[in-house]
């Protein structure tokens, strides 16, 4: 334990994530653990939009708002890879809200927020346009269009986790903080290796809480903080079925209960459905989309299009818990999604805990805890707000160039389909030529898994991107377990076992980075 960190974190989410690549970028060093998985927890169990919110304005979050349409195109162009624009249809419902307030909320929502690259909002006669066939017809005559983007979500946090690395992090994943205690003036963090056993104890200047929805079990694992702040858990679910329509738009539906929900384009074949909103109560990492949540989901959509959606059409279903901060309001679809800080310094170390927030703020919310622990860090001032202009890994290309990435990679790599091209370039956008190397055959890139995944690419996720099991690389890193079978799941998860020693080593060789 000879080294002392400027900052150490505990969580692995993309606030964590994030904050640890900004510190690193001001030349901070920095140590993060994460009991599990990066993204494992809330961060990878989104809606998976980018966007400012839109009905958060009935909440007057207009602060919020704002904040978050900025980010919506700044994050876009650092991440055009697994960022993407979409355009949202939003059926005007007679007896719900009405059709002047949308118009005033849309308006708000394209002016608010300096937008500058995303096309601005549109009415659209739901009885001509294309977007109106997957409707009930006769029901729905006007509508509106507008804009906001799709996200990779895990993607977005192992990117972060990915820079921070490359810019001198220590990242350690399944390693859990056990004790946490001051000693002469910093923090010691030890962390217990949640595979081996083998526990390890580092020291910090500054120790940041992103525990998400665990962050008031770290308090208490001996910070010796009695909190102010307290969070509320909040349950959101989601569906995926086969896709619903043809377009590639989506969908913003209203409700009769005040709620709304999405129906979203996802992995080219399938669309997204969510979410729901409601208390949980227990472990978050037990949490299930429960049958009820399924049939509520169903009954939303089908409201709306003429083909109705049953719960025997779903063939995925995921549940995150959302750690808000609890501000008292009466129903957990109008608790606020914006982030609180608790800076508490006890015996002189500063330790910083994190309340809430949302992925589409994640950057700014760095910036902000950087700048509130700037008089105990010795390198605050170094590259302030670099990082609103610095891709994440594979972004350094114009948003507009993915396409062109994608005629790249085909002509470099002939012997790949263009699915799979198209899906190398959107997950590691220019990073994508390094993956595949050298190869000038499918035989080259070594065992084929199914639905395109790759010995290689299985390598390349564990020795730079921090993936330990099956798990990991089809459900956070990919979305391939949408295509893959169990049994070839498991083969990967044999594959892993088998090569757990090979891997190991080049891991060490590469020292984590790329």
């Amino acid at each position: 334990m000879d080294r002392i960190f400027d900052l150490a974190i505990i969580g692995g989410g993309v606030n964590g994530c994030g904050i640890a690549r900004d510190a690193a970028g001001r030349g901070n060093s920095v140590f993060l653990c994460e009991m599990n998985d990066l993204a494992s927890g809330t961060s990878s169990w989104s809606t998976k939009l980018v966007h400012g919110g839109l009905r958060y304005l009935e909440y007057y979050e207009f602060r919020l708002v704002r904040e978050a349409l900025i980010e919506r195109e700044i994050l876009w162009q650092i991440a055009p890879h697994i960022i993407r624009p979409l355009r949202f249809v939003l059926p005007h419902h007679d007896g719900l809200r009405p059709a002047w307030l949308l118009r005033l909320g849309l308006f708000l929502y394209d002016h608010i927020g300096g937008r500058n690259l995303l096309p601005p909002t549109r009415s659209v006669d739901l009885t001509r346009d294309e977007v109106g066939a997957p409707l009930v017809p006769n029901r729905f005559v006007k509508g509106f269009e507008y804009s906001d983007c799709f996200v990779d979500d895990a993607r977005l946090v192992i990117l972060n986790a990915r820079d921070a690395a490359d810019r001198g992090a220590e990242i350690r994943t399944r390693s859990r903080a056990v004790d946490i205690r001051q000693v002469d003036g910093k923090w010691q963090l030890t962390v217990e290796n949640t595979f081996s056993g083998e526990r390890s104890t580092i020291s910090a200047r500054v120790l940041i809480n992103a525990g998400g929805p665990w962050v008031e079990q770290v308090l208490a694992s001996g910070a010796g903080v009695n909190a102010r702040a307290k969070v509320r858990l909040v349950q959101g679910s989601h569906i995926v079925v086969p896709k619903l329509y043809a377009h590639h738009r989506a969908y913003m539906f209203q409700n009769s209960d005040g709620r709304i929900v999405f129906a979203i384009p996802y992995q080219e074949d399938f669309t997204l459905i969510g979410t729901t909103d409601r208390d949980f109560v227990g472990d978050p990492s037990t949490v299930k989309a429960s049958s009820q949540e399924i049939k509520y989901l169903c009954d939303s959509v089908s409201e709306y299009l003429a083909k109705p959606v049953r719960p025997e059409h779903v063939v995925w279903t995921y549940a995150g818990v959302r750690p808000l901060y609890d501000d008292g309001a009466s129903e957990a679809k109008a608790a606020t999604r914006d982030y609180v800080f608790e800076l508490d310094a006890p015996g002189g170390a500063p330790l910083l805990s994190i309340y809430g927030g949302k992925i589409t703020t994640y950057r700014r919310l760095a910036e902000e805890a950087l700048e509130r622990l700037s008089p105990y860090l010795r390198s605050a001032r170094a590259r302030e707000g670099w990082t609103a202009r610095s891709p994440l890994p594979g972004g350094d290309l114009d948003v507009s160039a993915i396409a062109a990435l994608t005629a790249e990679l085909q002509r470099g790599y002939p012997f790949i389909t263009p699915a799979h091209a198209t899906r190398l370039a959107h997950a590691y956008g220019t990073r994508a030529a390094k993956l595949l190397g050298n190869a000038r055959s499918m035989a080259d890139l070594g065992k084929s898994f199914g639905a395109t995944l790759t010995e290689r690419e299985v390598r390349y996720l564990v020795t730079a991107e921090w993936a330990l099991t099956a798990e990991d690389i089809v459900w956070r890193r990919s979305k391939l377990g949408l295509r893959l079978t169990e049994e070839e799941i498991a083969g990967i998860d044999n594959w892993l076992a088998a090569h757990a020693v090979s891997v190991q080593n080049s891991l060490r060789e590469a020292g984590g980075r790329t």
